[in-house]
């Protein structure tokens, strides 16, 4: 390749990350880099195996938050407004000491989009990063996987038993 190709080369290279880059900047939606898993449930069969899941395992409720350390009150799931698009759900990871943010929301009659949204560091709030966007390629990887593991598997699992 002559000299000046590679030059084209980069530019071009350097062209597409940065397309790259402004796409992400205007990701759409009120959740745009949201991990995103579809079941084949209607969404209350879904949000009853989310309850079941949190009824029977203790250690995935969220205790009791603050903010800026001040007051305590409880993270409560569901929908804020009549008008809201998303059932939202907050799990506990004990291990890690975080809130994990998660929502439902029908994608078909018998079909639920559950996505995995954000993360708090402790029981305090204010401290979210949106998975997908603010953690390194390995760390977001692990966290991914994490949720997999600790809550999606148990929820599919409470779904194909129909609990």
């Amino acid at each position: 390749m002559k000299p000046g190709g590679i030059i084209y080369v980069i530019i071009a290279l350097m062209g597409l990350f940065f397309l790259y880059k402004l796409a992400d900047m205007f990701s759409p939606g009120s959740y745009g880099h949201a991990e995103l898993y579809e079941l084949n449930y209607p969404e209350k069969k879904v949000i009853d195996a989310i309850n079941n899941l949190k009824n029977t395992d203790a250690e995935l409720r969220v205790p009791k938050v603050t903010i800026k350390n001040d007051g305590q009150f409880d993270l409560k799931d569901g929908k804020e407004r009549s008008t809201d698009y998303w059932y939202k759900v907050y799990f506990y990871d004990k291990k890690n000491n975080q809130i994990l943010f998660t929502w439902t929301r029908p994608s078909g009659s018998n079909t639920t989009t559950f996505a995995f949204v954000s993360i708090n560091s402790g029981l305090d709030l204010g401290h979210w990063k949106d998975v997908n966007n603010d953690f390194g390629f390995f760390e977001n990887r692990e966290i991914k996987k994490n949720f997999e593991e600790t809550i999606l598997e148990k929820l599919k699992k409470n779904l194909e038993r129909g609990l």
